[in-house]
C-alpha cells in the first residue's frame, strides 16, 4: 500500500471525472510569476497554499493558509517550503483555487477482507472525526459494483435528497471506479463541496492510497508514492522502487541510517528472501543486541539483475558489518538465479566489503548449486560463511553477533 500526495491524486480523480480545485504544485516560490501568467485562475481566484507532504494535521502545523492573493502565496510558499517538521523538510508546496462553498459532506471508499465500503456523511471537515457514529455507509463485494439503489439508501440514510442526492449518486459511482480500476485501497474526500460557481461536486482534498504492487499495470503513474517514514525516499530508495515496479516478483528497500551510540561491530544488513524471513531475521538481530541497516527483500522469483540491483545498494548501506542473505526454503523461487545476481553484485562491490562477513542460509529449487556458488566466493577473499537448509532459519544472526563462524 502506498500514499499519493494530494497532488497526484486529484489527477487521479480528474482522470476518473472528478472534480477537484484549479491547482499547481512547486518546489520554489520563484516559480510562481511564471505560473500566474499562464494560470489565468491564479489572477482572477484567492487561494490556498499547503504543505505538499504526508503529514496530518498540517493546519494545526501552521502549514495551511487559506484566502490568499498573489503576495499572500509568495508570502506564504516562502515561509512553509524549508520548514523543519520533525525531522521532515518541506520541499513541495500546492497552491489551489479557494472555492467559496457553505455546505461540506464526506465521501470515502476503502478496501475490507471481503471487498470494500463506500462512507458517506452530509456533513464534512473535522465533523467527521467528531461525528464517526453518524458516518453511513454500503458494502461492496469483491469483483461486483455498487448498484444506484444501493448507493441510493446510503445516501436516503445520511440524509441527502433531491437533485443532491442524484450528484451524489452518480460522484459515488465515479469515486468508485476510480478506486477499483486503479487499484486502491483507501480514497477519502475531505471535504466535498458543491461549488456555487458550475454547480458540480468538487474534491476539495484528495486522500488516495493505491496498491503500489500493482504499478506495472498503470503506465499512467508517474507520481512518486509519498514516504510513511518523516522524510523523503533516498535515491536507493527510489531505483528500487522503480526496479519493482517493472520486474515479476518484488525487490524491496528502505534504509535506516546509523544513531550515534550505535556498535558498528553488530550493524546488520539484510536481504532476506520475503518479508516474512525479514521480519524474522530483524526481530533476531534486535534481540541479540544488534541493530539493522535496512528493511529489505527480494521474492517471487524476481529476475537476477533486479535482485543484483538490489544487493549492491544493500553493500553501500553505511557503517555495516556484516550481511545476512537468507530466508525459508523457497518453494519455486530459484535459489540458483537469484544467488547469480548477488554474487555479481558482491564482486562488483568487493572494496566494500572487505571488513564485512556475509551469513548465508537459504533452501528451494536448485540450492545446493546456489549454495556452492556462494562457498565460492571465500575463495575470493570474501569473509562468507554458508548454511543450508538445516540450519534454523535465526541461528547465523546469533552465529554473527556472537563471532561463531562454521
Amino acid at each position: 500500500m502506498g500514499k499519493v500526495l494530494e497532488g497526484p491524486g486529484m489527477e487521479i480523480f480528474n482522470k476518473w471525472g472528478i472534480h477537484t480545485p484549479h491547482h499547481v504544485v512547486i518546489s520554489d516560490p520563484d516559480q510562481i510569476d511564471s505560473l500566474v501568467e499562464s494560470n489565468r485562475w491564479m489572477q482572477e481566484s484567492k487561494m490556498v497554499v499547503k504543505a505538499h507532504e504526508a503529514l496530518g494535521s498540517r493546519m494545526k502545523l501552521g502549514l495551511v493558509k487559506i484566502n490568499l492573493d498573489i503576495n499572500g502565496v509568495k508570502a506564504a510558499t516562502k515561509e512553509i517550503i524549508g520548514r523543519n517538521i520533525n525531522g521532515m523538510i518541506i520541499s513541495q508546496v500546492i497552491i489551489s483555487e479557494m472555492i467559496p462553498h457553505e455546505e461540506e459532506y464526506y465521501l470515502c471508499v476503502t478496501s475490507t477482507r471481503e471487498g470494500a465500503e463506500i462512507l458517506c456523511a452530509k456533513f464534512g471537515g473535522i465533523e467527521v472525526e467528531e461525528n464517526w457514529e453518524k458516518i453511513r455507509r454500503t458494502f461492496v463485494e469483491v469483483g461486483e459494483k455498487p448498484t444506484d439503489e444501493q448507493i441510493g439508501k446510503m445516501l436516503d440514510e445520511a440524509g441527502f435528497t433531491g437533485e443532491l442526492k442524484e450528484k451524489m449518486t452518480k460522484f459515488s459511482n465515479r469515486l468508485f471506479d476510480a478506486f477499483d480500476q486503479e487499484d486502491g485501497t483507501y480514497m477519502e474526500i475531505n471535504p466535498l463541496i458543491l461549488s456555487p460557481k458550475t454547480g458540480k461536486l468538487c474534491a476539495l482534498d484528495a486522500v488516495v492510497l493505491l496498491d503500489n504492487d500493482a504499478r506495472y499495470r498503470h503506465p499512467d503513474w508517474h507520481f512518486t508514492f509519498a514516504s510513511e517514514f518523516g522524510r523523503e525516499y533516498t535515491t536507493p530508495e527510489k531505483e528500487i522502487m522503480d526496479i519493482d515496479s517493472r520486474v515479476k516478483g518484488s525487490v524491496k528497500l528502505i534504509e535506516i541510517p546509523p544513531k550515534e551510540g550505535d556498535d558498528i561491530s553488530k550493524r546488520v544488513a539484510l536481504l532476506p528472501a520475503g518479508g516474512g524471513a525479514s521480519v524474522f531475521y530483524s526481530d533476531a538481530v534486535i534481540n541479540l543486541g544488534g541493530t539493522i541497516a535496512n528493511y529489505s527483500e527480494y521474492s517471487g522469483d524476481p529476475p537476477s539483475w533486479a535482485v543484483e540491483a538490489l544487493t549492491e545498494r544493500v553493500c553501500n548501506l553505511p557503517q555495516i558489518s556484516h550481511i545476512i542473505v537468507g530466508g525459508a526454503i523457497a518453494n519455486f523461487t530459484d535459489v540458483k538465479a537469484t544467488f547469480t545476481g548477488i554474487i555479481a553484485a558482491f564482486r562488483k562491490c568487493k572494496e566494500q566489503l572487505k571488513d564485512v562477513h556475509i551469513w548465508v542460509r537459504r533452501g528451494g529449487p536448485n540450492e545446493k548449486v546456489g549454495l556452492e556458488y556462494m562457498r565460492g566466493l571465500a575463495d575470493e577473499g570474501f569473509k562468507i560463511h554458508v548454511y543450508d537448509r538445516y540450519t534454523p532459519l535465526t541461528d547465523i544472526v546469533r552465529f554473527a553477533l556472537e563471532g561463531e563462524a562454521n
